[in-house]
């Protein structure tokens, strides 16, 4: 790591792009939409969203028409599908940048006419279908309403349907009841479009869970969030290296003090930890101010663990705002010797799903919650703009 840096998250845009890559060719002939919402699960929005089509995605996905913008503002001119639209929102720059919004309601869908025909263009939608989720899209009392709305605005050329979609809320089980319920609502949701004279477009309901573990629900598109960022969207069913995915993210850090201690020294707030024995402690210049799960202190029993001189360290104690104390034992230790928190765990370090079970959790929080504070670092080559040759 950069050692002005106190911490870092490194970021391997080779690894986002390779991610990338083993999901096209699990889902093949489906397209791939990389989801990088949330400024690309804490990794970086607009490297990932290069990185990611350096892979092969053909689109991209979000959550918010601002995020959209933002890869708009960086030069990206590739596919982008917005899908929470709230009333009061600005539409039209993304229609008039080319962005696809999903559509849930009349209500929306009329948000996104008016904007369509305030920049005199046809605005590209895709369709949300509530399969059972009961989270967003339209409910089947209300979608056959909404088609007929839909296709009004398509005769009038205010619209071009571009999708229809929905999500699944157990693909990570597969055998889950929820799974075939919701294929089959989403088969009747097509039906009932084909119906009222609207073309679906391009069909997508998976999600990375469902890319893997049900092959069915590929269609044409798969949506593709945890598994570019290399985590397992199964973890029960399978890791991330047995699918082929190389974790991107590394969190590190140098130590900002060590000291030792003697026997029956408490740590931390609370006094929460006593160490056994005479002991070396290690501050690690990170806590959950920087996104570090306060849930991951020592709980008597286990904690999340830290790589510091080649083997892992158990928090002494709880996590901080700003800093977390790790035991290190008899081991020799020194103020600015590198800290691993989490990584893709090939020299020991542990992983985010190692994280998310000391922390009760789930790996996409881990990385997520990753603030602004800690800088990101992109490594690789992957979707880097490379500067033009010079002639000789």
């Amino acid at each position: 790591m950069p050692t002005e840096l106190p911490a870092v998250a490194l970021v391997d845009l080779d690894a986002v792009a390779h991610n990338v890559g083993v999901v096209r060719s699990r889902v093949a002939p489906a397209a791939v939409m990389a989801v990088v919402k949330a400024d690309a699960y804490g990794h970086g929005l607009v490297p990932v969203a290069r990185a990611a089509l350096a892979g092969g995605a053909s689109w991209l996905g979000v959550a918010h028409v601002h995020e959209a913008l933002a890869l708009r503002d960086a030069g990206i001119d590739a596919d982008v599908l917005a899908w929470i639209l709230t009333p009061g929102t600005d539409l039209l720059p993304a229609v008039e940048a080319g962005v696809d919004l999903s559509v849930a309601a009349t209500w929306s869908l009329e948000a996104v006419v008016a904007a369509a025909r305030a920049g005199g263009r046809r605005a590209r939608v895709h369709l949300e279908v509530d399969t059972g989720m009961s989270r967003g899209g339209s409910s089947p009392s209300e979608w056959p309403a909404l088609l007929d709305a839909v296709a009004k605005h398509v005769d009038a050329g205010d619209v071009e349907v571009r999708g229809t979609w929905a999500h699944f809320a157990s693909a990570d089980v597969p055998a889950d009841p929820s799974v075939p319920a919701q294929l089959e609502a989403f088969e009747a949701a097509l039906a009932t479009a084909h119906e009222h004279g609207v073309d679906p477009g391009l069909r997508h309901h998976a999600n990375s869970a469902a890319a893997f573990f049900v092959p069915q629900a590929r269609y044409d598109l798969v949506r593709a969030g945890l598994a570019v960022y290399g985590l397992s969207p199964a973890p029960d069913l399978a890791s991330g290296a047995e699918l082929g995915l190389v974790p991107a993210m590394t969190l590190a850090a140098r130590l900002a003090h060590v000291r030792r201690v003697p026997a029956g020294a408490g740590v931390s707030y609370g006094l929460t930890y006593t160490v056994p024995a005479d002991t070396t402690l290690g501050l690690v210049p990170l806590g959950y101010g920087d996104g570090v799960p306060r849930h991951a202190s020592w709980d008597g029993e286990r904690s999340g663990e830290v790589l510091v001189a080649g083997a892992r360290r158990r928090i002494a104690g709880r996590v901080c705002m700003d800093q977390v104390v790790v035991d290190l034992g008899d081991e020799a230790a020194l103020p600015g010797d590198p800290a691993v928190v989490f990584g893709p765990g090939g020299d020991g370090e542990a992983t985010a799903d190692d994280w998310a079970q000391a922390a009760g959790t789930i790996s996409w929080e881990v990385v997520t919650r990753i603030g602004a504070r800690v800088p990101r670092r992109h490594t690789g080559t992957a979707g880097v703009p490379q500067p033009p040759e010079v002639p000789a």
